[in-house]
């Protein structure tokens, strides 16, 4: 395991931040010639990147992708006193239902443009922007034609994260670290449902949520990433947006540099005007198809990819996502109508015994507590008894009220509500872990908006979907809301995801 630099961790945090700017925040509450002007130059605070290989600027309303850099770059200096650890590719089309995203790891192995052989992320760090781009064409996506890149300083990431109010996130497990005894930055984070702010040396805030990784891979942190920009896009209203407005392109003025097309009216207008009509879209997050290599000593971590299928992760990202698609995928995962006395589904398995061992230990849950008899075959409940979800390298008491929690969350007005959260291991070192979760907040963010609901063994289940791949799905009564989460990367499939809910069952006592 190689130690990464607290800074490196950085700026994958800010991309999440930036594309909620980018995307909502500026493209809902810019109005008139007037703004447009004032949001050049606000932009105009940082200089155009130079000589950026963008495409021409496309008429307004056109399909549009853009390039976010997270790095520690400063404008107006060298490029190879900087680094980056984040390349992200944003495709706004108004033909499409999703805003759709597709992480480029940090440690894919290439063959950079005059350089050799080396990690992606060095292209920055060797020529800036222009050669990260051309070594994306060279090595990854021969077509992509970028036509506007952000390059994000990582220190706006608090001010962004608190300017919208924090983010109520899922946090799929247990995190903890201690600086004192790794190389790795601290992070103190419990799981479940809660809400996360900047706090940008805190190490229970967002920053610290998002850029970890020293306990799975990069591959995982992109999809923790791309969920939080998620989970922050959908719970932020529009009316917040407009009436926060100066303080959120004032902040994404300070720490983003663009290419010389955002620094004109005309390219912002072309932009925004695109952007204003994805108003309400969701994110669809395309998975990169890395393939993962045990580490050798002495030897380069990286991540390699098989061409046919970063092709076909391409043409899934480039393709628009047409209105309904993704209701029908959720949909067609569970059968054909609109009720299911009876659901089968490969790849569960009964667990009954570990759920009831599990409710017993939230016995002083302030509220009923569920579990489910089915779970994903080959998984198993972190259990803070036998500490098989504990980070070895750190104290086994740490562990000890986590798995599983009961815990009080606070909802938007402060309010204090019962919670509890189970957490379920596939395969910790690939960072697959999902979530039972309770609360007695009837209406937490999470679930605001359901793809579908559908009835299953006569029970009303909400399906929440993304790009096609059940994430959430819940289940409510008269005094609480039960869901099962998936996987950061939805590793769980739709069927497996619906039959897991449809079981839950009253724990007695």
């Amino acid at each position: 395991m190689i130690p990464r630099s607290r800074a490196g961790a950085l700026w994958r945090s800010l991309a999440a931040a930036v594309v909620i700017v980018a995307a909502t925040a500026a493209t809902t509450a810019v109005a008139g010639l007037l703004q447009f002007k004032q949001l050049a130059s606000d932009i105009s605070v940082q200089s155009a990147i130079p000589h950026a290989d963008v495409t021409p600027l496309p008429p307004p309303g056109s399909p549009q992708t853009l390039l976010v850099i997270g790095s520690d770059h400063r404008a107006g200096t060298s490029y190879n006193s900087a680094n980056t650890d984040t390349m992200l590719l944003v495709r706004l089309n108004a033909a499409s239902s999703t805003i759709n995203v597709l992480s480029i790891p940090r440690d894919l192995e290439v063959q950079i443009p005059g350089y050799g052989t080396a990690k992606v992320n060095a292209a920055y760090s060797l020529g800036g922007p222009n050669l990260m781009i051309r070594t994306i064409q060279d090595n990854v996506f021969p077509q992509l034609r970028v036509n506007h890149i952000l390059d994000v300083n990582f220190m706006g990431f608090s001010d962004l994260v608190d300017a919208i109010g924090c983010v109520y996130s899922m946090v799929d497990h247990r995190y903890y670290n201690n600086t004192a005894l790794t190389n790795y930055s601290s992070i103190d984070i419990q799981p479940g449902y809660q809400k996360l702010c900047g706090d940008n040396e805190s190490a229970s805030g967002a920053l610290a949520f998002v850029r970890f990784r020293h306990t799975d891979s990069d591959i995982v942190r992109n999809s923790r990433q791309q969920d939080f920009i998620r989970w922050a896009k959908d719970q932020y209203p529009t009316s917040a947006l407009i009436a926060n407005k100066d303080r959120l392109l004032r902040i994404f003025g300070q720490h983003v540099q663009t290419d010389t097309g955002l620094h004109s009216v005309d390219g912002l207008i072309g932009l925004f005007d695109l952007a204003l009509n994805m108003d309400g879209h969701s994110i669809r997050s395309i998975p990169f198809p890395a393939i993962l290599h045990p580490l050798v000593p002495g030897q380069p971590d990286y991540v390699t990819a098989v061409p046919a299928a970063e092709q076909a992760a391409y043409r899934a990202f480039m393709r628009p996502t047409r209105p309904g698609t993704t209701r029908r995928s959720a949909a067609g995962a569970v059968g054909h109508g609109r009720s299911a006395t009876v659901l089968r589904a490969a790849g569960v398995a009964p667990d009954p015994a570990d759920g009831i061992s599990q409710a017993a230990a939230l016995a002083h849950a302030s509220m009923p507590v569920y579990y489910p008899r089915l779970i994903v075959a080959g998984s198993a409940y972190c259990s803070a008894a036998t500490g098989n979800c504990d980070d070895p390298q750190e104290p086994a008491v740490e562990y000890a009220h986590s798995y599983p929690r009961s815990y009080t969350i606070h909802g938007r007005h402060g309010l204090p509500r019962a919670a509890y959260c189970m957490t379920l291991v596939i395969n910790g070192s690939l960072g697959e872990y999902y979530n039972v979760q309770g609360t007695t907040w009837m209406s937490p963010p999470l679930l605001a908006n359901p793809t579908e609901t559908r009835t299953v063994g006569g029970r009303r289940l909400e399906l929440f979907s993304a790009g096609g791949r059940l994430m959430t799905v819940a289940w409510r009564t008269p005094r609480a809301v039960y869901w099962i989460e998936n996987t950061l990367a939805g590793d769980i499939g739709n069927r497996q995801m619906v039959a897991i809910a449809a079981s839950l069952t009253r724990a007695h006592g």
